[in-house]
């Protein structure tokens, strides 16, 4: 017999913590059922600098998080961008023990069988790969990839959409623009000829695909990567030569570097990986800055959505085979500047953080996978207007933030014959004043499924979805997508009828901001 429980909430992510605790707060039964064996998704998973936007966005759990970091700290509220790995797991398993929450970890989703209810589908029984069988009242996916939404059958989108789908002036693929993160010209992408004249085999970390035309939605997903801690400290953990490393792989870097000389550019090892004291204890967030960088652009993570779990696990091991080269390649290969293989061997891994995985984090960043087609769909015109609709359950206000989506090369046509080079796709920052996401953009149609509620990969925009994907947004929907299956399970209703003023009521005492005033 399936065991049954008011509220399952898969994914225990930021949001997936938020919203059990949401539940379990309200009077419901709660299950956080974690494929994994940590809490917090990216928040204790190496994105230490949390990315804030407007601050007046901050309510609910994303407020109380900066609240207990400060307290933890003994320091003013915001003084750090973000804590520790483990101190933000540690303030997540206190918040859930406090409100009785059971956790289940190592258990990743099998199959989920649906049912015909009185108000359409909905999600049945769900069996994981522990043997734990759930039939819940309300189950919420929480996870990054939108696993338990798909197994239920509901729709959904990968990648970019076609600019003329919504009339978004930054849908598809993007033109071949200069920037910081892109590639600068005349790098080739031969392996056999550096000068780009011969096409002799294409070098590794290239997406070897046709180009789509301006505006055309390709499918393109964002790039994934690990957001690295390093320090300073006596006892950190240098960069050794991994047990993997290819030479071969990192010929596109030496290319890089050969190119700044040859065009007198100094590049400092900030601008490659992100060295900057921004957390507690001196400790560095590492980030994907530079042309080639810690984020794969190999088109991986294009596959990676809907790919099976055993390609997953391969593409996560690809990323952190590329995570270790890259530090070791920076710290020791004599094609690096002088300067910059110095200033990236004063740094190291934290012996304090990621223990169990090697001391990179348990959970690589995945920017974007799926998104389901909901109620109604948040578009790139709705942030740019900054709408606040009169169901809004959390206020988002980060830029539209679309990091690099694929590395490709074409021809260039210079006299006397074409040129081969290197080229960065994807990349936008467009800001956006406050606007409110709507409950309707966390729920899908009543006849896909009755009982799902979906904080995560919500129903938006390729566009819209790169400004609502911050953890302090997944914190407030789930906290949102928890009160409201509280409020279904009470109700004896489907999730797409909860009373939307007495969601927003609950939400607001407990402190979620639902306007900008």
């Amino acid at each position: 017999m399936p065991e049954s429980i008011d509220v399952l909430v898969y994914g225990g992510t930021s949001a997936g913590v938020c919203a059990a605790i949401a539940a379990a707060d309200a009077g419901a039964s709660v299950l956080l059922v974690e494929p994994g064996r940590h809490l917090g998704g990216m928040t204790s998973g190496g994105l230490g600098y949390t990315d804030v936007g407007d601050e007046r966005a901050l309510g609910g759990p994303a407020a109380r998080l900066r609240a207990d970091i400060a307290e933890h700290y003994a320091v003013p509220v915001g003084h750090y961008a973000g804590p520790e790995p483990h101190v933000a797991e540690q303030i997540f398993e206190r918040w859930l023990e406090r409100s009785g929450v059971r956790v289940e970890f190592g258990a990743s989703l099998r199959s989920i069988a649906m049912r015909q209810g009185r108000d359409g589908a909905e999600v049945g029984e769900l069996v994981f790969e522990t043997g734990l069988t759930v039939s819940a009242g309300v189950v919420i996916d929480a996870t990054y990839e939108g696993d338990a939404m798909a197994a239920s059958g509901v729709p959904y989108r990968v990648g970019r959409e076609d600019a003329s789908l919504y009339g978004e002036r930054f849908a598809g693929r993007q033109e071949l623009v200069p920037g910081m993160h892109a590639m600068p010209p005349w790098v080739s992408p031969f392996a056999g000829d550096p000068s780009g004249r011969i096409q002799s085999g294409i070098l590794p970390q290239l997406h070897d695909t046709e180009l789509a035309p301006v505006g055309s939605g390709d499918g393109g997903v964002m790039a994934y990567g690990y957001r690295v801690c390093l320090t300073t400290t006596a006892d950190r953990i240098p960069f050794e030569r991994p047990d993997d490393y290819d030479e071969e792989y990192w010929e596109l870097g030496r290319r890089l570097f050969a190119n700044d000389r040859r065009n007198g550019v100094e590049r400092p090892a900030g601008r490659m990986l992100g060295l900057e004291p921004n957390l507690p204890g001196g400790m560095a967030d590492g980030n994907s800055l530079g042309p080639v960088s810690l984020n794969v652009l190999d088109g991986s993570a294009w596959e990676y959505p809907d790919a099976s779990p055993e390609r997953r696990r391969e593409i996560v091991e690809h990323h952190l085979s590329h995570t270790r080269g890259f530090l070791y390649f920076l710290s020791h290969d004599p094609a690096v500047p002088a300067s910059v293989r110095r200033e990236v061997s004063r740094w190291g891994l934290p012996a304090g953080e990621f223990a169990d995985t090697g001391h990179l984090p348990h959970q690589l960043y995945v920017r974007e996978a799926r998104r389901m087609l909901g109620e109604t769909v948040l578009t790139e015109h709705d942030l740019l207007a900054g709408r606040i609709p009169e169901d809004t359950v959390a206020l988002g206000s980060y830029h539209i933030d679309i990091r690099e989506v694929q590395r490709i090369w074409r021809w260039v046509y210079e006299h006397p014959a074409p040129i081969g080079t290197v080229f960065t796709e994807g990349y936008l920052s467009v800001p956006v004043p406050l606007y409110g996401i709507p409950y309707r953009a966390l729920v899908p149609r009543r006849e896909h499924a009755a009982n799902l509620i979906v904080p995560v990969c919500l129903s938006a925009s390729a566009v819209a979805f790169a400004s609502v994907r911050m953890e302090p947004q997944y914190m407030m929907l789930g906290h949102a997508a928890g009160t409201a299956a509280a409020l279904a399970v009470d109700a004896g209703c489907p999730v797409q009828d909860v009373p939307r003023e007495r969601l927003r009521e609950r939400l607001a005492d407990s402190g979620q901001r639902l306007s900008p005033r």
